[in-house]
């Protein structure tokens, strides 16, 4: 890495001299969480000197660069990234929100949540419907209602009940 910043004040240490706006940059990128997913790269041969961004979600990258020059100095293409991470971040969290809230095309009871199950063991088919929840992050509940002892609405009835009970709305 290049440290041929020589923009603003400058102060010696030890033999060494370094400007203040590099010792701001050192500062800036010292907090290891304003970092995510940002990559600083410097190819004095290609005259390329910037920061790079580059997500990955549900198989889909994101990646853009913000350089030097463009931005007029190392901080602010720093600030530059940072804001357009943030910015797709937010995006992401939204879009899982969403995602969470919705009803899946896939959904066939019409209650997230709550799905009909066919499990076959040892040539013997059981049917039932299931709840499914998370309690808090990580942890995932579940809850069958047997068709053959419950009959089929009534089973459906107590897995809409559980799930919204183990949800709490």
């Amino acid at each position: 890495m290049a440290l041929s910043y020589s923009l603003g004040l400058k102060k010696g240490y030890g033999g060494l001299t370094v400007s203040w706006n590099l010792l701001s940059l050192l500062k800036a990128m010292s907090d290891e969480n304003d970092n995510y997913a940002l990559a600083r790269i410097d190819l004095p041969g290609a005259s390329t000197h910037g920061w790079q961004v580059r997500l990955q979600r549900r198989g889909v990258k994101y990646a853009k660069f913000f350089g030097d020059r463009v931005f007029g100095s190392s901080l602010h293409a720093l600030h530059a990234a940072r804001t357009w991470r943030n910015h797709l971040l937010q995006k992401f969290d939204e879009s899982e929100q969403a995602r969470i809230c919705k009803r899946s095309t896939r959904n066939r009871s019409g209650v997230v949540g709550v799905s009909r199950v066919r499990v076959v063991t040892n040539g013997v088919s059981y049917e039932f419907w299931q709840a499914t929840w998370s309690p808090e992050p990580g942890r995932r509940r579940c809850v069958k209602y047997s068709i053959r002892r419950y009959g089929d609405r009534e089973a459906f009835r107590l897995a809409v009940l559980a799930r919204k009970d183990g949800v709490g709305s």
